[in-house]
């Protein structure tokens, strides 16, 4: 039998599949304004895209008359290749040797492995691939994506933050007013958010955002308890309006936890960081295995953040 949930499973998928590590986001980003251009004719309202000189690798949809912004991002963790066999993390990947690693260079398509070399148990290890021939120095290496559904769980590389992308697409279907940014190098330290900020604060007077990504699992955040509206991370967002956020999902009826943490970061941090007044807050579902091959959602998780965000969109 047929879930409802079938076709958000499959485009998340195609998603995880496609290739955009921090930095070299274009092909998401490209992949994403084919789907806006194929699916938004049955859009409650179409957007004005805006992408090109100016924005990088970036996109904005904004529809009518915007009060409120969601960022998403849609770099992911991976390695750059440096010298003879040698791998430069890019952000944070947590993956052990024999993971299955592709990319491509001008030799062709790659399928290798991460082998985490050890000199001694007192040596740090040393990420490299093994493969039958040298890679292109420069080369972009990122996890092969095996998505799998197993009861209510998916698992995949780059939930994070796939499923930060899709929740703005599903938003895209019914969002009268309203604007959805989708970001690059997240992972990476950041970069394209400042200059996102500012055309948005500037060009629509948006002052209010969303944080559509996802969080840990951890010891106050299991699965199986609906979305997280994040009350801090490393940073601290204005409790203001993070309280307003919190009354609008008490009123919603949308199942969703708090967190407290002392590290992590988000594009809201870039927002923060701005001279323009913004008010932000994260809120997305929990995962385990953060930036490995596999992490893993409780879909229910998911789907109240979806809806989630349904509800905001419309009262904020």
């Amino acid at each position: 039998m047929t879930s409802p949930f079938d076709s958000d499973w499959k485009l998340l998928e195609q998603l995880c599949q496609v290739q955009a590590p921090s930095g070299n986001e274009g092909a998401l980003k490209q992949y994403i304004l084919a789907y806006v251009q194929q699916q938004q004719e049955s859009w409650q309202r179409q957007p004005k895209i805006i992408q090109g000189d100016g924005f990088q690798d970036c996109l904005i949809l904004v529809f009518g008359q915007p009060r409120t912004a969601v960022f998403a991002h849609m770099d992911s963790v991976g390695f750059t290749v440096r010298y003879q066999d040698q791998l430069v993390p890019i952000g944070s990947p947590k993956a052990e040797s024999g993971t299955k690693l592709v990319g491509k260079d001008q030799l062709g398509p790659i399928l290798c492995e991460l082998n985490m070399d050890q000199a001694d148990e007192n040596s740090p290890k040393q990420a490299k691939y093994d493969f039958g021939r040298g890679i292109e120095r420069g080369t972009e290496l990122v996890y092969e994506c095996h998505f799998q559904q197993s009861d209510d769980y998916v698992h995949s590389c780059y939930l994070d933050n796939r499923l930060g992308v899709l929740n703005a697409l599903k938003l895209a279907e019914t969002l009268e007013d309203g604007i959805l940014v989708f970001s690059c190098w997240e992972e990476h330290g950041g970069g394209s958010v400042p200059y996102l900020a500012k055309f948005i604060f500037e060009e629509y007077g948006v002052s209010q955002c969303l944080i559509s990504d996802v969080t840990w699992v951890t010891d106050g955040i299991p699965h199986g308890e609906g979305t997280v509206i994040s009350l801090r991370d490393r940073n601290i967002p204005r409790r203001a309006f993070v309280n307003q956020i919190v009354a609008l999902a008490q009123e919603s009826g949308v199942s969703f936890q708090l967190e407290v943490e002392g590290s992590g970061s988000s594009d809201g941090r870039e927002l923060q960081l701005s001279p323009y007044p913004f008010n932000w807050c994260f809120i997305g579902a929990p995962v385990t295995d953060a930036h490995t091959p596999q992490e893993k959602v409780y879909w229910p998780d998911a789907t109240h953040m979806f809806a989630l965000y349904q509800y905001l969109m419309k009262n904020l």
